[in-house]
């Protein structure tokens, strides 16, 4: 690595001109300024995984209990009488389902975020919790449920081997477990409600995936060869009921996923629906007669196609309900009742129970109590158009005073500009707590579904391959033009921030284009994409192929030199804006050394960095405490660098693990509010 005295001397003159003059000022949060409390956007939800149970009496949510998410399960048609029916004190429980038993709840739980998930069920009758899966180290993955067998479950499990998922069946009642298929190299399997494995999954050393069937004999045979280029949007995804026909979604041969039925005792394959822009995103079929009632398409915001004529007549009258996008997040067994959420982009979600049979919608309630009645903001989707002309589906959110009411832009503002983990996922429309809450703090926000992000059909995906740092970067930076030359913007006042991929894209931009951004916010995001695929967790191992197709070799000289110069540590000496980086110590997928390391070269350097580290956390930052203290410091910086508002830390440490090992003094009240030793 090279030494850029430039860098440094241009880093040491900002920090001057900083330091020169007193640090910005927090704003109070009051009806006067505006200024909403940070606890509204990232405290915990009031109510949130709304689901109606099989049988239609009773109702379950996750809400709150001393801090922390659990479980209540109330009478369908008293939802205020709900009371909590598990235990958890230290973590936000955030996944759990009702078994098909109407008796039992299960639910995952991992320990300090090391996704090392534990299968909990609950036993209504008394509340007994127990741990299906209490081997230590081990993963559960759930695999199956089938209303066929309502106290039997399907697990993955990797007590064998940590590489590989064995699938078990296990009684939900009593734990006992029984070996289903044991899993030789797979990636996956699928199966269907009779509990019987149809399909093996595996990725080949040519980039393509393999789907198998059992042979008969104790072996496996190739049913489908799915291209590399397809292998992230083509996919199985069921069975009709009588299991003789296959739902896929498939893009070979086109460039969208689209879904068809495939009879597998003729081989005629069927078009059940396709959008030319993009993927299926959702499809909604009957709970046990499997049918296909609607496919969902996202390309800028939801579309439904309607199979079913009765669910299209509820949809119709649904969508007179509330003017947001319809869901149907969870039904009874029978299909007549539905718990529908409303997604708005300036308000909370709004849940509702829907019966069939009367066509009458009940209100329950939203997710977050204090946002209803807030001024927030609008989504606005736009379509940029990058330099090769690909079309880059994004969302802008403009601050108040600066939005014309249609996304124009009244007069210029700071941006940050927020990219999204994955890179293999999206950005949507919707409620965005960092769009109101970066908005409200005077900056325009700009989410980008940069090339290789996924639901735009394989030509775009692909267009990602191998171009961490390159042709991935020039999205975004094509995005950041373009707001410049619509005014949103000015050259000089643009942060770029984000989470996993998107962290890493932070340190990209403050590396290898060092003066397109003020400041940058890094969250759990890889510094050497070497030493990240190198330490990735023992079960991804399965599909490691996708990483060397799709980002570059790790195994090879060639491979490494190419990782080596898309990595930011290898341009540590080029960084000359402020950076704030947050890192999770128990992260299993970005280890802690991925920002130790960039941190340590910036000190060798005597470059400026603030990094903030919570030792009880994972791959982002599940607790509360920690994440309303995080984004107290991350708007505190943002105002000293990009100059937008902020809200006073206060109170923000309280009950949080944080440690601040570099930069607490380049943080406007950091110093003064960390706790001793931290």
């Amino acid at each position: 690595m090279r030494f850029h005295l430039g860098a440094i001397m241009v880093w040491t003159s900002l920090l001057t001109a900083a330091g020169s003059a007193a640090d910005p000022q927090p704003t109070p949060v009051d009806g006067k300024t505006g200024l909403i409390s940070r606890k509204i956007f990232f405290g915990n939800p009031d109510k949130a995984s709304v689901e109606i149970s099989p049988d239609g009496k009773q109702i379950s949510f996750l809400a709150p209990v001393d801090g922390v998410l659990n479980v209540f399960v109330g009478p369908i048609g008293d939802p205020k009488a709900a009371k909590p029916v598990t235990k958890d004190t230290k973590r936000d429980i955030r996944q759990y389902f009702w078994a098909f038993s109407n008796h039992h709840i299960l639910y995952l739980q991992d320990d300090g975020g090391n996704e090392n998930f534990h299968l909990f069920r609950v036993d209504l009758a008394d509340n007994d919790v127990k741990d299906l899966t209490p081997e230590k180290g081990v993963r559960a993955l759930p695999s199956g449920v089938s209303h066929k067998f309502p106290l039997d479950i399907l697990v993955g499990l990797n007590d064998r081997d940590p590489r590989y998922h064995d699938i078990y069946k296990i009684n939900i009642a009593s734990g006992a477990r029984e070996l289903v298929q044991k899993n030789p190299d797979f990636a996956s399997f699928l199966a269907d409600d009779d509990y019987k494995i149809r399909f093996a999954f595996k990725y080949n050393i040519d980039g393509s995936q393999s789907a198998l069937q059992p042979d008969g004999k104790g072996g496996w045979k190739e049913f489908l060869s799915i291209p590399m280029a397809d292998s992230l949007t083509t996919r199985p995804v069921g069975f009709n009921k009588s299991g003789d026909e296959l739902y896929l979604i498939d893009s070979r041969n086109r460039d969208t996923g689209a879904f068809f039925s495939w009879n597998l005792k003729t081989g005629q394959q069927t078009l059940i629906a396709q959008d030319a822009k993009c993927d299926v995103g959702q499809i909604m079929e009957h709970p046990t007669e499997k049918t296909i009632q609607a496919v969902g398409f996202i390309y800028d915001r939801k579309r439904w196609e309607f199979k079913d004529p009765e669910v299209k007549a509820d949809f119709e009258i649904l969508s007179k309900v509330v003017d947001g996008d319809v869901n149907v997040s969870s039904r009874t067994l029978d299909d007549s009742q539905w718990i529908v959420s409303y997604l708005l982009d300036n308000g909370p979600v709004r849940f509702y129970h829907f019966d069939r049979k009367t066509k009458k919608s009940t209100f329950l309630f939203t997710n977050r109590k204090e946002m209803e009645g807030l001024t927030l903001q609008k989504m606005h989707p736009r379509v940029i158009k990058s330099r090769d002309g690909l079309d880059l589906v994004s969302y802008l959110t403009l601050p108040p005073g600066s939005d014309d009411g249609n996304g124009k832009a009244i007069h210029p503002v700071p941006l940050v500009l927020l990219v999204h983990g994955g890179p293999w996922a999206r950005d949507g429309w919707g409620l965005n707590g960092y769009h109101q809450f970066l908005s409200n703090r005077g900056y325009a926000v700009l989410s980008v579904n940069f090339r290789g992000s996924t639901g735009f059909g394989k030509k775009f995906l692909n267009a990602g391959n191998k171009e961490w740092a390159g042709k991935m970067h020039d999205d975004l930076i094509d995005a950041v033009d373009w707001a410049i030359a619509e005014k949103i913007t000015t050259p000089g006042k643009v942060a770029i921030m984000g989470g996993s991929y998107g962290g890493y894209a932070t340190l990209v931009g403050l590396t290898f284009t060092p003066d397109k951004f003020a400041c940058g916010v890094d969250i759990v995001g890889p510094s050497n994409i070497v030493t990240l695929l190198n330490t990735i967790p023992p079960y991804w191992a399965p599909g490691v192929q996708l990483f060397k197709d799709r980002v570059g070799d790790h195994t090879s000289e060639d491979g490494k030199n190419f990782l080596h110069d898309r990595s930011p540590l290898s341009k540590v000496s080029s960084i000359k804006k402020p950076l704030l980086i947050g890192q999770g110590a128990n992260d299993p997928r970005v280890k802690q050394a991925e920002s130790d390391q960039i941190v340590h070269a910036m000190k060798e350097k005597k470059i400026p960095v603030s990094y903030v580290l919570f030792p009880d956390e994972g791959h982002g930052f599940a607790r509360p405490n920690n994440n309303l203290a995080f984004n107290a410091v991350t708007e505190a910086f943002l105002a000293k660098y990009l100059g937008g508002r902020y809200e006073a830390i206060g109170d923000a440490f309280e009950n949080s693990t944080i440690k601040v090992p570099e930069g607490v003094s380049d943080v406007p009240g950091l110093k003064e509010k960390l706790p001793v030793g931290k």
